[in-house]
């Protein structure tokens, strides 16, 4: 009998992450965890490669560990996408109802979004590749429609869709990188998706949530609201910057500041107070981002799970209060549902995006554990969010 085994592949700026997980029986809600490998990312610089010989390298190092921990050969893999050309937008439209007696089919709905996607300004997507689209809202004849449109009957139908972006040449290195690697790529998942699959819950989801991902030179977010995902955004900013931040201003190499964020003991002789005044002032400034995107999208203060923290500079020991005061909503560090009979034990946030990936992968076009209805497009083997389940 055949093992149902994914691989999930996170390639980050700072390093790489490789989870191999398997479903070992119908019943287990999360898959295991039967591999991992790690190693430090070399060619890529805030999220996006400048030199893929150096990735592959990396890549190939951190496969190797998988493989040998796993036991399993690593044939072809679902990739996440992060850098600071992922972005998201909202554009709408609408199509009249083909049926003779009025019926909304599912061809009704995809003519919609085909609307949508031929609505975006030209200037919004030109070099950049839709990685996902995610419907958010539906009307018909003008009024709103709550839960599944598919059978209701009108007019004219309407929707409402996110489109997740990024560079079409990021894109394409990314996928170079990994095949020549002579890993197959089943799908790209922008990484914020894939982390809120194990980060947040679907209680965080329905009330209004937003994950921030603090990774090394980037900073990315994912909000949610009734259960849909209405927002992805990346900022060029990351806990690398903090780091910089304390060797320039203690004047100490940047090993030791790296050891001095993360709380700890060095010979080093600084001010608590010096140290507190330059991580507050860069993670004020992360937080002032996030503040000014939910502004944008009119989501400032009106989340209430609010603000959700994972990714390497959660770690830092006053992220969360950070968060609380500038953005004025609850917040908490990410606490991971990582599965307990996992053969390898993962315990920090660091694994969040890859684990995700796995999940991800293990869903079809039926309906999912994690509420999300997804398809596989065969032409060009990428995942299409074609439905999004409405609570």
């Amino acid at each position: 009998m055949a093992r149902n085994i994914i691989t999930g592949i996170d390639i980050g700026t700072y390093n790489i992450k490789v989870v191999v997980a398997e479903y070992e029986t119908k019943d287990s809600k999360l898959p295991s965890i039967i591999g991992s490998g790690f190693s430090e990312s070399r060619g890529l610089r805030y999220g996006y490669i400048i030199n893929i010989n150096d990735v592959k390298s990396s890549l190939k190092k951190a496969i190797e560990q998988a493989e040998k921990t796993s036991k399993v050969k690593i044939k072809k893999a679902y990739i996440s996408t992060g850098g600071i050309s992922l972005d998201s937008l909202v554009s709408n439209g609408s199509t009249m109802i083909s049926r003779g007696d009025s019926e909304i089919t599912d061809m009704d709905i995809d003519k919609a979004i085909e609307s949508s996607e031929k609505n975006i300004p030209h200037q919004e997507i030109t070099n950049k590749k839709i990685i996902h689209t995610i419907p958010l809202s539906y009307k018909i004849d003008g009024k709103t429609v709550l839960g599944r449109p598919v059978g209701m009957k009108g007019i004219k139908f309407e929707v409402s869709t996110l489109f997740v972006t990024c560079l079409d040449q990021h894109y394409q290195d990314l996928l170079q990188a990994v095949q020549e690697t002579g890993i197959e790529v089943e799908n790209v998942i922008a990484a914020p998706i894939a982390a809120s699959l194990v980060a947040l819950s679907r209680a965080q989801k329905i009330a209004g949530v937003v994950l921030a991902n603090i990774g090394s030179e980037t900073v990315s977010i994912i909000v949610y609201d009734n259960n849909i995902p209405i927002s992805v955004k990346v900022f060029p900013i990351g806990s690398t910057h903090i780091t910089n931040d304390i060797a320039l201003g203690l004047k100490i190499p940047l090993e030791e500041a790296e050891k001095i964020k993360l709380g700890a003991l060095t010979r080093t002789d600084f001010s608590k107070r010096k140290l507190d005044e330059i991580i507050i002032a860069r993670l004020t400034d992360m937080f002032e981002m996030i503040d000014s995107h939910l502004k944008k999208i009119h989501r400032n203060g009106l989340l209430p799970a609010g603000i959700i923290i994972t990714g390497g500079g959660s770690g830092i020991s006053t992220t969360e209060d950070l968060a609380r005061a500038t953005l004025k909503l609850p917040s908490k560090i990410a606490q991971i549902k990582y599965p307990t009979d996992s053969k390898i034990q993962i315990k920090d946030s660091y694994w969040t995006v890859a684990y995700g990936l796995c999940v991800l992968g293990f869903t079809d076009e039926e309906e999912s554990s994690i509420g999300i209805r997804i398809a596989k497009n065969t032409k060009n083997n990428l995942i299409s969010w074609i439905k999004q389940i409405l609570p």
